[in-house]
Order: structure tokens, then C-alpha cells, then sequence
């Protein structure tokens, strides 16, 4: 199996259709072919189409079903503003697919000042998510400190969840606690995905405080004098870190096919203060 040697037109074809029953037909799994055309250049959702024309009901062993329900901001159709916890937040931008808000105004000024205030003397090295044993650890794709918020901590930090719940209509209990992250000059977190992936050993053990991640909120509390975008490269699209502005994106199922790849863009001039909420499942303990 080589598909590399296959021409990449990156739409269902009758070649590829061909190409792929050959495929099956000579024992090679799904799986392996996914892997094999991703790693050559394809893009998922076009070889996911493909192989689920030629196995109907393939999409579950192969990219999982969708977990169910996901947060959704309480959108008018084509709105440009949302009235939410007495103030007035703007919709700058909206995707479908993938699924991605950005928002102008969430917080307010002093609301970032007081939110970055109140996490400084407790900012250490951020980690990530240990694959193997579900625990955390320190990995040179993330370079910024940070530190973690109990749900209902502080009066601030009560009042923006329940702003966020009432934006994303997802309860309070079903998010994990605020972090808040700084980064400075040079530092980044480079493309990643947030669910938690099934195929990795410490999975089963996060998924037992709340189920899968199914949402993501990052919000800006500065303007970085240069760079320090969120990227999704999946889609090209890159939102600019703008003081009081935050980008939402939800995933239906732990699977890069949702196109929620994204990442952190090197901070080129200056700093840049986020804060990030990560929405579960159910109830997140």
C-alpha cells in the first residue's frame, strides 16, 4: 500500500474509488489506510467520504461516532451581537466547519487587568496531558506558564463562568477550572488538538473526571504588541490576540476529522495573557 504514488486530486474520484477497493480488497484495514493518505498529503475528510462510500457505516470504527450534544452559542441567524450577562459581545467571525465563534468584547478591560492580577503569583511552567499515564508533564511544544482556577474561586472568576455558560449554553459544572497562561517573547504552543485521543494509554483515566472535551473558549486578556495569533491550520484561519476578544471552537468527536487542529503563534513583540476554558461532557470533578 503506497499512497503516495497515487495522485492527490483531493476529491472523490472513480480512480480513487478504485484505488481503495484494491486496497480492501487485498486486506488492508481502514485505519491504515487513513493513516496512509493523511501522512501523504490527503486531506482526512476527503479520504473519510471516500472510504464510507465503499463501507457505509465505516465511519464509526474509523473516526468515531459523535459524542452527542455540543456547546452552541445562543446565535441569531447572521447575527453580529449577542446579548449576554448585561453586555453587549460582538460576533466578528463564524465558521460551520469546523465550528469556530470569534468574539469581540467577552471582557471587559478590567476584567483581564484583575484576572491576570490575581493568577501572576501563581504562574508556573505549563504542562500538557500525559499519554501514557493521563497525568501531566512539561513538553517542549508548549512554552508558557500558567496556572489553574477552582471553579467559583474568586467573585471574578463566578461571574465570567457564568457569562460563559450563558454565551456557549453549557453548565457551569460541565467546565473545567479557568486556566490562565502567559506568554513571552518567543514563546508558543504549537498545533495540537484538545480532545484527549482514544488510542493513547492515559485516556481512560481522564475521561473518569467528566468525559471528553468537547469545546474550547481561549480568551485574550491583552493585545500582544506582535504576533501570538491562534492558528488553525487545518482551515488557514489565524485570530489575531486582540485585549477582551475570544475565540470559541467545538469538536463533536475525538478526531482531527473535526478540523480543530490549532495552535498558539509565537509572541514575536512583547507578551500575551490568555485564558482558557475546556468544556466536557458531563460533569467535570
Amino acid at each position: 500500500m503506497n499512497a503516495t504514488s497515487f495522485p492527490r486530486q483531493q476529491q472523490v474520484s472513480d480512480d480513487l474509488l478504485a484505488w481503495l477497493s484494491a486496497q480492501l480488497a487485498a486486506g488492508c484495514r481502514t485505519g491504515d489506510l487513513l493513516d496512509a493518505m493523511r501522512a501523504s498529503g490527503w486531506d482526512e475528510a476527503v479520504a473519510l467520504q471516500a472510504l464510507q462510500r465503499l463501507q457505509p457505516g465505516a465511519e464509526a470504527p474509523l473516526a468515531l461516532p459523535p459524542i452527542g450534544p455540543v456547546p452552541e452559542p445562543a446565535l441569531a441567524e447572521g447575527a453580529t451581537a449577542v446579548e449576554v450577562d448585561g453586555r453587549r459581545v460582538s460576533v466578528l467571525m463564524a465558521l460551520r466547519q469546523p465550528r469556530v465563534v470569534v468574539f469581540g468584547g467577552l471582557l471587559g478591560d478590567e476584567e483581564c487587568d484583575e484576572l491576570v492580577e490575581q493568577a501572576r503569583p501563581r504562574l508556573a511552567r505549563s504542562e500538557t496531558v500525559d499519554n501514557v499515564t493521563g497525568g501531566s508533564e512539561v513538553n517542549a511544544a508548549r512554552t508558557s506558564r500558567g496556572m489553574f482556577f477552582q471553579r467559583g474561586e474568586s467573585p471574578l472568576i463566578q461571574r465570567l463562568e457564568n457569562r460563559i455558560a450563558a454565551l456557549l449554553r453549557w453548565p457551569v459544572r460541565w467546565g473545567e477550572g479557568l486556566q490562565v497562561l502567559h506568554y513571552g517573547p518567543g514563546a508558543e504552543y504549537r498545533p495540537h488538538h484538545d480532545y484527549f485521543d482514544p488510542k493513547h494509554p492515559g485516556t481512560e483515566a481522564v475521561l473518569r473526571r467528566g468525559g471528553q472535551r468537547v469545546g474550547t473558549l481561549v480568551m485574550y486578556l491583552n493585545t500582544p504588541a506582535r504576533g501570538g495569533a491562534t492558528t488553525f491550520p487545518d482551515v488557514l484561519l489565524e485570530v489575531a490576540a486582540v485585549k477582551g476578544g475570544a475565540v470559541f471552537f467545538s469538536y463533536d468527536r475525538p478526531h482531527a476529522v473535526t478540523r480543530t487542529l490549532h495552535g498558539g503563534a509565537p509572541v514575536l513583540e512583547g507578551e500575551k495573557w490568555v485564558a482558557t476554558k475546556w468544556l466536557r461532557e458531563r460533569e467535570f470533578n
